[in-house]
């Protein structure tokens, strides 16, 4: 592998209507082989696809970093998430059961988990590998089959997940990937036979996604974007909260949904706290991801760049200061001269009504508020339209719980950020969306519920 910054390393043809309709085929086939399987036999091979992916750590995070920009350092971690994540569910493969509810006479009932069918899944460019595996996990794990489309901007490592899968030895079509932007996501929308559709992406594009699902009553699992509020209070550990900000803002440049990049601080420590964020913040190094230090690579592609770049020239003109960052960077290497490298950067004198802290810029920028109240503070930070995220810092551990309790958010850190586990349910409140991703909840969106009556006597007629 080699990294071109700037320039196409593959072609991909769109898959059409034909395409779509032959992976969906191909996945209803697999799905009748693969759903009468007991959960046992398929935590066995999903164990062992997550045993491959384990071997091929190095060359799948090699891919990740050549597919997205990220930096070396945190595909690795991303393809460990991933195996993980094949074992989990593959731990629960078969202990997935219904229940037995004793009725009168003799009589009782019970309940049956059945898998759906073939389910779409529809992932994000931030977290190629990473997303899909979070949505066939639980999907197959369950019994069902699933057409994949990754990113168009990131088509490459979904195409390795599913040649693991036939290497682990599920059934030919099982895990189908198909490539192309809206118009495939849409054909996989409509297509009557896709039972339920998972998408990870924007908001626009989720409503939409919503809209069409509704046409077939289709059920839907949106994970859609965040603007979520990190709050530091004067009692926390400084260096721990520093260290929280950054990881709550800089990873994968920044473009990531769930991201605090609203950052209240105490006003008692705002400056102390601003001055320790702002070094730390231009100690990091960006550049070649390739690279075993580089700690932030490329942005995902120049639209995307110039739109952040965008975000900060707005923000200085509402009055925002640029602490630290922001400006677009050109490492010392000639073969990265054409990258789309920025420096991280730190807003300050930020207010609640700047388009830089209501808006997602999904990009290394970090907006710093101040604040002097708890009520207040908790106010601000629910006073959004997105409710993904948000996170606080302090030693007072009631008081933690008490704002975490408050927050109108999915997924909520305390003295941490952007930690997920694939054993902790994942998603949103508000238009950040609905349905979990990993946990045992997953498991409901992947399954329907039969209830069958048995009579053990004679049927008594009111007629």
């Amino acid at each position: 592998y080699f990294l071109r910054p700037g320039r196409v390393i593959c072609k991909l043809l769109c898959s059409g209507e034909k395409e779509v309709d032959l992976a969906v085929q191909s996945a209803k086939a697999a799905f009748k082989i693969w759903s009468q399987m007991s959960g046992m036999e398929r935590s066995r091979v999903l164990l062992e696809a997550a045993r491959i992916i384990r071997e091929q750590r190095e060359e799948i995070a090699t891919l990740e970093t050549i597919n997205n920009g990220k930096s070396i350092f945190e595909a690795r971690v991303d393809i460990d998430i991933s195996w993980q994540c094949l074992e989990y569910y593959a731990g629960l493969a078969g202990s997935l059961a219904g229940e037995h509810i004793q009725l009168p006479g003799g009589s009782f009932g019970y309940t049956r988990r059945e898998p759906l069918g073939v389910c779409a899944g529809i992932g994000a460019w931030n977290y190629p590998f990473q997303t899909a595996c979070w949505k066939c996990a639980p999907a197959l794990a369950c019994g069902n089959a699933m057409v994949y489309k990754p990113s168009p901007f990131t088509p490459i490592s979904v195409v390795k997940l599913a040649e693991i899968f036939t290497e682990a030895g599920v059934p030919k079509g099982l895990f189908n990937v198909v490539q192309g932007g809206a118009a495939t996501g849409q054909l996989l929308c409509h297509h009557p036979d896709v039972a339920k559709i998972s998408f990870t992406g924007s908001v626009p594009t989720g409503s939409k996604i919503m809209e069409m699902a509704a046409k077939g009553i289709k059920p839907v699992t949106l994970e859609l974007g965040g603007k979520s509020p990190l709050i530091i209070f004067s009692d926390c550990a400084l260096e721990n909260a520093v260290n929280g900000a950054l990881m709550a803002n800089y990873l994968t440049q920044g473009e990531v949904c769930c991201n605090g990049t609203r950052v209240f601080v105490e006003r008692k420590i705002l400056d102390v706290f601003t001055k320790e964020v702002v070094k730390r913040t231009q100690k990091i190094k960006v550049g070649d991801p390739l690279l075993e230090d580089t700690r932030m690579g490329a942005l995902i592609n120049r639209p995307h760049l110039d739109r952040v770049q965008g975000f900060i020239k707005q923000a200085k003109e509402q009055g925002a200061e640029v602490l630290c960052g922001g400006d677009l960077y050109v490492p010392d290497d000639p073969k990265l001269k054409n990258g789309y490298y920025m420096r991280p950067c730190v807003l300050g004198k930020c207010t609640d009504d700047m388009t830089c802290v209501k808006e997602e810029i999904f990009g290394p920028v970090m907006s710093i508020l101040p604040f002097d109240t708890e009520e207040e503070v908790v106010e601000r930070a629910n006073n959004t339209k997105f409710g993904l995220a948000g996170g606080v810092f302090t030693k007072d551990i009631q008081k933690a719980h008490r704002v975490v309790a408050a927050l109108k958010a999915g997924m909520c850190f305390i003295n941490n950020y952007n930690v997920s586990p694939v054993e902790l349910p994942f998603g949103g409140y508000k238009a950040s969306g609905f349905g979990r991703e990993n946990g045992r909840a997953a498991i409901e969106h992947y399954t329907q519920l039969k209830t069958v009556c048995v009579e053990m006597g004679d049927v008594e007629s009111v007629f």
